[in-house]
C-alpha cells in the first residue's frame, strides 16, 4: 500500500514539474489560451486555491510538494476505496 502511495505522490510531483516546464519554456509573447489554465486547476488544485487566494507568489518547490501530497492523499483514498 505505501508503494502505491508513493507512486501517487510520484505522479503527483511529475504533474507539477511538467505544468512548470511548460510554463518557463512558454512564449511569453504569446497569450496562453484558457483551456491550459483549466487543466492547470484540476491537476493541481491545491495550488490552484493557494494562488486564488493568496496574494503573493508562491514557488514552484512548494507547488510540487503541495500536489504530490495531494495526489499521495488521493491515491490513499482510491486504496481505502477499492478495499472494500
Amino acid at each position: 500500500m505505501t508503494k502505491r502511495i508513493a507512486a501517487w505522490a510520484f505522479v503527483g510531483l511529475l504533474v507539477s514539474g511538467l505544468w512548470g516546464v511548460y510554463f518557463a519554456n512558454a512564449d511569453k509573447e504569446k497569450p496562453i489560451g484558457p483551456l491550459v489554465y483549466v487543466l492547470t486547476r484540476i491537476t493541481q488544485p491545491v495550488a490552484a486555491v493557494v494562488v486564488s487566494f493568496v496574494d503573493r507568489p508562491v514557488g514552484l518547490t512548494w507547488v510540487a510538494v503541495a500536489n504530490a501530497a495531494t495526489y499521495a492523499v488521493a491515491g490513499l483514498l482510491v486504496a481505502k476505496l477499492a478495499r472494500k
